[in-house]
């Protein structure tokens, strides 16, 4: 089934992320936009997760929990699971192995966490955008303790990318996808890193606002609509059709 995505969106809960991410508006503004599949991985947590699976369910839209890891490098990465109780189990992890500073909401912004109806039911107190003690050579075998599939955040960005941080993807990371920008220049990136010809090349917006939600573009061919079989192509296990927004 072919499906366009978004697999890297930020909710109210990401310090950066604006209020009006809320699980609701995530879900709804998607559909609008023409999109089946989407994740949400804010930074460091997964507390917005339950709302927003919960909200996908009953708008018909196939919503992953997720989170995106700031590892001891300071290179982001997407994590993504097959069930809520993965993602939050891995989120605990992700707690007990970050460092222990407060948030400051006038300076970084509001963690806040809500139910399926946008209602808030807690803010998150530690400051979320912190560095965890992961190395990025480990997450994906992290991450798949928990079930899930990882994959390198934005790497061709200038910062909080693995290329800006180590200079190239470390092959025993194993890694088997990654997230181009749309304006990164994928034949340079292949030419410059051949490992990348044998991934899939993911377009995500990593959207903190509304209206930096795009259009559909990217899409992947799955044999059934799942979180599980999403990160089955993750994680290389199948090889589906895909295309980025420009191909």
């Amino acid at each position: 089934m072919k499906l366009h995505y978004d697999l890297h969106l930020h909710s109210c809960l990401s310090p950066c992320g604006d209020m009006d991410m809320t699980p609701n508006n995530l879900v709804h503004m998607s559909m609008l936009n023409g999109i089946q599949m989407i994740a949400l991985t804010d930074h460091n947590c997964c507390k917005n997760c339950r709302a927003a699976v919960e909200v996908g369910k009953e708008a018909g839209i196939v919503v992953v929990p997720g989170m995106e890891v700031c590892t001891s490098e300071e290179a982001h990465v997407v994590c993504l699971f097959p069930t809520v109780e993965a993602a939050e189990e891995f989120g605990a992890y992700v707690e007990k192995h970050s460092p222990l500073l407060s948030n400051r909401p006038e300076i970084f912004g509001e963690q806040v966490i809500l139910n399926a109806q946008d209602e808030e039911i807690g803010r998150e107190g530690r400051l979320l955008i912190g560095a965890a003690d992961i190395s990025a050579s480990h997450v994906v075998d992290l991450v798949r303790q928990y079930g899930g599939g990882a994959f390198p955040a934005h790497i061709d960005k200038d910062s909080y990318s693995l290329f800006s941080s180590l200079g190239a993807i470390p092959p025993e990371a194993g890694f088997r996808a990654a997230e181009i920008t749309a304006r990164g220049n994928v034949e340079e990136l292949k030419r410059q890193h051949p490992a990348l010809s044998g991934m899939i090349l993911l377009q995500n917006s990593d959207a903190h606002y509304l209206e930096h939600m795009p259009q559909a573009g990217p899409w992947i061919d799955l044999p059934d609509p799942t979180a599980e079989c999403l990160i089955q192509a993750i994680r290389g296990e199948i090889t589906p059709p895909w295309g980025r927004a420009d191909t």
